[in-house]
């Protein structure tokens, strides 16, 4: 199956909460269903990185964080979206894959507060991810 009930679940009158066992289905999970819960609207897009298997990249063209903000030019590098690389990240840590999560401006001329949130996944995550795939577990 694609989830796993939380271990020591013992209630009978409601079905246990449910975690995915592969990458792609905790990711998915995260922008289409958690994000929409958080910030009304799930996020723009979810990418993994051409360069690195272990990165993914789930953008946002207008974060809420950033919404009523205005970062003075000196200050350009400063992410007012982190907060939301911390949920990311906290998500990802609480159902099992360990990772480490940034946010980064990635402003274009129709999204100037488009933000990057950069996802990498523990080696351990990758090599679960190959005994499942070997086991067959979609």
């Amino acid at each position: 199956t694609l989830f796993r009930s939380p271990a020591g679940s013992t209630s009978s009158s409601t079905t246990p909460a449910a975690r995915p066992l592969r990458l792609i289905p905790l990711l998915t999970l995260l922008t289409t269903k958690l994000y929409p819960l958080l910030f009304s609207r799930p996020a723009d897009s979810l990418e993994q990185s051409t360069t690195s298997p272990s990165e993914y990249m789930i953008i946002d063209n207008t974060p809420l964080t950033n919404q009523y903000i205005s970062v003075p030019k000196e200050m350009n590098q400063l992410s007012c979206a982190a907060f939301i690389a911390g949920v990311i990240e906290g998500v990802c840590d609480g159902a099992g894959f360990p990772c480490k999560a940034s946010s980064h401006n990635a402003g274009t001329e129709i999204w100037p507060n488009r933000t990057v949130f950069l996802v990498k996944f523990d080696d351990s995550v990758l090599e679960r991810e190959k005994e499942l795939e070997a086991m067959g577990v979609k």
